[in-house]
């Protein structure tokens, strides 16, 4: 990790050195001599970078002296973002004369007192931190270290292969069955209906893992009409608990605030139900806690079940298990067989038997733990040779006692094997709590912000996002997380960490890294926890002001409760905004985007976050940002999404040359795009372009569609209020079949909500999305509200490359699109088509007289990658079959990869075509509102129910 800090310092030094004799520029005069001084004994650290980190484990001295490295690097970092930040506002401010010299040098009057106040305090900073680096440097000579000359090297890439599922790898074929059997069996008599089963054992051993697999068994899913995950994570928080359970049963948010409402709530939702109840890693023992829980749970239906985790025996007798399940340490033969399916994953015959000797030796160093044979195993799968494999079997790391009780080490090995920039992004990972949700999108743009991926993106020309996908590959492919939620096509979406690799990412972190549960109640006691070492910070439920306080903060996460958020007032943001100037990212946005909270303004000193990259604001309810904003010259990413009352955008949004998202989804009372907006021309994300119906008070301030045709990098851009623009040609000025980059296009036919004026001609909507062909390459399309007849575009059967497609709110047409000529298409959404009554031959875009080049027989697949289909709140939709299934000598194969069906309030509908009842693939149907077809397919009841009872998950009401 230590040269992920310092080689960046470097290099920007370096080159921003280069620049200023270049371009002649002296915006901080007489600091040359310092700067060369810092760094060179940068670069004399750099030398040794590798054998500090590796000497660091044992002993302590080299620790607190990378921690002061650590923390001077971060201000050197400050300095430099200051200067390079000053730089910038001058330029954008007009600094540059005709012949292109920059004359923000002298006099002073070119600057004004404020300007000449700011370079003095950057020289002054300067002088501070080289004089810091050098007594840092000095200090160094007393470890004796021994230079490298290894550069800094490039991440192997990592296959997505590489990845195996906990089910394929868990062993416990014995406590699987066992447990299987517990939950399946009738309980007797006596326990009332509440069976309570507990997974005991040590940490890091798989019972999380155990109780998962058990929940997702086929049988499980059909004896329970309800089952419940609720993660406890060592404090027992009745409230909170409670409400994940009324959540989980009823489906929605719950706003009850008083712990007896939830539990009347919570007995009401249960009455009646066969309920399976699961309570992850319980570590409270007190009995007071449990108790009005276990009154109200006794009054489920018979044979309801409560399964809980812990790795304390005394939980046990506390909650009345009545059956015990405990979990060992794996035999040697398990451990092995773990080990070795993933470090051999992928190798041949002759490479398997020459290193397995070895490898059967690291797998005992094990002890039978699966988290440290699973680490282990990932860990080798990545070294090919046997030099490689002795060099981990003999590492002095295996000896260190610090490391505890041996759980550990696996860790620490796999840790220290990971590229140094690699290691900066895991232990960030710290700042979650335990067993949270991390979306893997939202974690990549923190690691932007924090700019642990832009050395490397700088080095190899590649987009960020791209360079954080690598890197999260390694992680996940080391086994760091878990827990893998996937999208249709098989990308990673969110992940969870195991307890005991969180543990060892606070480890790794000395702190730096930490979240924060606090209630109003605790105010007083949070700077206790907060001491100068913070340096990034999750605060779940209520803002606590006293963490204005802790100054050098770089991360500050908030997720407030839905009715708590109303702390973060204006008088609190102005305080935040003033004292924690060194945020990199700063995350207040809502969880709740249905309901905007309460925040009703941002103060205008937002702009003293100056090294701001990552803003997130959405889901509040403020009606206009300030001005001030634009002064964030650094701001990459900007989420304004949900925040429905925001009536416009600043003016002088054009002023942030390095914003690359723009993420106002859903804020659809914008009045307009300011102009500017045609000037941020590294946009790669628009979420929402508002159309302006042009003139009016608007009409100088507002940027026109074809101002779009300058942002060449987009990749995600949606068009709203289309049903505004004012002629066709417009929307062919704008160019979009030229941009080469976009991959997913959201186009909305709404307009502006007025009183007079009538909506455009039905017609007029067919020539605009003519018009608005997008690129061939295109990935995503979602359009909605459009008007046309019959007729869609003649180019949407071309986009060869589509994979997801969702049509809503196309209110007039009365026939679906030959959708099954899509021959890259993974996800179709349907929605609110109101005119459709019949989904016939037409949707599969197959002629009836359709022969084939010869007489013998061949196969048409209709939709032949299609994995998920959603058909939604199609009211008249009546019918869905196909009078065609051969023509000529050739057979018609339907929606062969089709896995996840979802019918939802189509009240008019009969019967499922026979494809459906046919296919194998499918794992998922669900039926919900819809009258007739519930009644056919009634689980045991309904004439077609055998027809469907294959399918392995159905939800049918």
């Amino acid at each position: 990790m230590v040269d992920a800090i310092v080689s960046p310092l470097v290099e920007q030094l370096t080159s921003f050195a280069a620049k200023e004799i270049i371009q002649q520029v002296k915006l901080v005069v007489g600091v040359e001599k310092e700067v060369k001084s810092l760094t060179s004994h940068l670069q004399a650290i750099q030398a040794v970078s590798d054998d500090a980190e590796e000497k660091q484990v044992k002993d302590k001295a080299i620790r607190l002296w990378l921690g002061r490295l650590k923390y001077a690097s971060y201000d050197i970092e400050d300095v430099l973002d200051e200067w390079i930040t000053a730089r910038h506002k001058l330029q954008i401010k007009g600094g540059v004369d005709k012949k292109k010299k920059v004359c923000f040098c002298f006099p002073a009057s070119c600057f004004g007192f404020k300007q000449v106040f700011l370079r003095h305090d950057i020289a002054n900073k300067i002088k501070e931190v080289s004089e810091e680096i050098h007594d840092i440097s000095t200090q160094k000579d007393m470890f004796k270290f021994e230079s490298s000359s290894k550069s800094s090297e490039r991440p192997r890439r990592v296959q997505s292969t590489s990845l195996i599922d906990d089910e394929e790898i868990c062993g416990r074929v014995g406590e699987r069955n066992a447990l299987l059997s517990m939950l399946l069996c009738e309980s007797s008599e006596q326990q009332k209906g509440l069976h309570i089963i507990s997974i005991v054992g040590m940490g890091g051993i798989g019972k999380t893992t155990l109780a998962q697999l058990a929940c997702n068994h086929v049988e499980v899913k059909r004896d329970f009409d309800k089952i419940l995950w609720v993660c406890v994570s060592e404090t027992f928080d009745e409230f909170r608990i409670a409400k994940a359970m009324l959540e989980a049963l009823t489906g929605s948010t719950s706003n009850l605030d008083a712990l007896q409402s939830l539990l009347i709530s919570i007995d009401e939702s249960i009455a009646g139900k066969r309920f399976l109840l699961v309570l992850d890693d319980v570590w409270d023992g007190d009995y007071i806690k449990w108790e009005p829980f276990y009154r109200c749970l006794k009054k489920g239906l018979h044979g309801s079940k409560i399964l809980i985790t812990t790795r304390k025996e005394s939980i046990v007798s506390m909650m009345r298990s009545t059956d015990i399940i405990s979990i060992k340490e794996l035999a040697e033969e398990e451990c092995w067989a773990l080990f070795k399916r993933l470090a051999f994953f992928g190798c041949s015959t002759e490479e398997c038997e020459k290193l397995e000797q070895i490898g059967q030796r690291i797998a005992r160093k094990c002890k039978g733990l699966p988290l440290a044979a699973k680490t282990m195993g990932s860990l080798m799968s990545s070294k090919k040779t046997e030099e490689e494999w002795k060099r981990i079997l003999n590492s002095d790391l295996w000896k260190v006692e610090e490391i505890e009780k041996g759980v550990l080490t696996p860790l620490w090995l796999s840790y220290n094997d990971l590229p140094s920039r690699v290691k900066r992004c895991f232990s960030y990972c710290a700042v979650f709590p335990k067993d949270y949700n991390i979306k893997k999108d939202k974690l990549i743009t923190l690691w932007m912000a924090q700019g642990y991926l832009s050395a490397e993106a700088a080095e190899q020309d590649e987009e960020l996002e791209t360079i954080g996908e690598e890197y999260f590959g390694i992680l996940a492919s080391r086994s760091f997380f878990q827990e893998f939620e996937k999208s249709y096509d098989n990308r990673i979406i969110e992940c969870k960490m195991h307890d005991m690799v969180h543990d060892f990412a606070r480890f790794v972190s000395e702190n730096e890294c930490i979240s924060l549960e606090v209630n109003g109640s605790e105010e007083l006691n949070v700077p206790n926890s907060l001491d100068e070492k913070v340096r990034h910070l999750m605060l779940e439920s209520t803002f606590p002001i006293s963490t204005c306080r802790a100054k050098r903060i770089r991360s500050l996460l908030i997720e407030c409760r839905r009715y708590d958020h109303s702390s973060l007032n204006g008088k609190i943001l102005e305080e935040l905004f003033r004292e924690l100037t060194s945020l990199r990212a700063l995350d207040f946005g809502g969880s709740y985007p249905s309901t905007p909270l309460l925040t009703p303004e941002i103060p205008r000193n937002i702009e003293k976050l100056v090294h701001l990259r990552y803003l997130n604001l959405s889901s509040q309810g403020i009606k206009k940002l300030p001005e001030t904003l634009c002064e964030l010259y650094n701001l990459e990413k900007l989420d304004i999404s949900y925040c429905y009352k925001l009536e416009e955008l600043p003016e002088g949004i054009g002023k942030l040359i390095n914003m690359k998202h723009l993420l106002n989804k859903n804020t659809s009372s914008l009045r307009y795009m300011p102009v500017g907006i045609g000037r941020l021309t590294g946009l790669r994300t628009l979420g929402e372009f508002h159309v302006s119906a042009g003139g009016g008070v608007d009409g100088r301030k507002a940027c026109r569609l074809e101002s779009l045709k300058n942002l060449e990098h987009l990749q995600v851009c949606g068009i709203r209020r289309l049903g505004d623009v004012s002629a066709v040609g417009e929307a062919k000025r704008l160019e979009l079949d030229k941009k080469k980059y976009l991959f997913s296009l959201t186009l909305e036919f709404d307009k502006k909500e007025e009183e007079d004026g009538e909506r455009r001609k039905n017609e007029d909507d067919q020539l605009l999305l003519e018009a608005l062909r997008p690129p061939l390459d295109l990935k995503e399309l979602e359009i909605q509200y459009y008007r046309g007849n019959t007729v869609f575009p003649s180019w949407m059967t071309s986009l060869t490359n589509l994979k997801s497609l969702d049509l809503s709110s196309c209110e007039n047409c009365e026939q679906l699109p030959p959708l099954g000529k899509l021959p890259s298409l993974e996800a179709l959404s349907l929605l609110f088509m109101r005119s459709v009554k019949r989904v016939g031959d037409e949707f599969l875009g197959i002629e009836s007289d359709h022969h084939g080049s010869s007489s013998s027989s061949s196969v048409i697949i209709a939709f032949p990658k299609l994995k998920s289909l959603s058909i939604e709140f199609l009211r008249e939709l009546e019918e869905w079959d196909y009078g065609i299934t051969r023509t000529g000598n050739t057979v018609i194969n339907i929606m062969p990869r089709l896995s996840s069906l979802t019918i939802a309030r189509c009240p008019k509908l009969k019967a499922l075509p026979d494809h459906i009842h046919q296919t194998t693939t499918l794992k998922e149907l669900s039926i919900l509102a819809c009258r007739l077809l519930k009644e056919r397919y009634r689980k045991g009841e309904g004439e077609d129910w055998p027809k469907i009872s294959h399918i392995p998950n159905t939800d049918i009401r």
